[in-house]
């Protein structure tokens, strides 16, 4: 295996692990938005239906913060079978992808 190889494939690993990482952050953001916004919504001064509309989407916003974070793990999965073919089984070890989605999440659509 050429240096070249091997600094390209550290180089993505490393950015692969990034934005992943990323996706998780965004999607533990949406989730402590969320409960801000319903535990604000149980103040009896504020009406049931409050934010209902911003609460929708943001659960928008998760289900693709989800679907990215689910095309990540089957990009890392690709570059694996990348990595095999162009680096062989001896030269750096794979990153493990496990439990991946058998089926493409479903896409909800909502309309306010």
């Amino acid at each position: 295996m050429s240096n070249r190889i091997s600094a390209d494939a550290i180089l993505i690993r490393k950015q692969v692990r990034e934005a992943e990482a990323v996706t998780d952050e965004a999607m533990l953001a949406c989730a402590k938005l969320k409960q801000a916004l319903l535990t604000a919504r149980q103040n009896p001064a504020v009406g049931v239906s409050a934010g209902q509309r911003a609460i929708m989407r943001l659960n928008q916003a998760e289900q693709q913060a989800f679907a990215m974070s689910t095309n990540l793990l089957r990009l890392h999965e690709e570059l694996n079978l990348v990595a095999r073919e162009y680096m062989g089984d001896d030269d750096m070890p794979e990153t493990p992808v496990t439990a991946l989605p058998a089926a493409e999440p479903e896409t909800v659509r909502l309309t306010a």
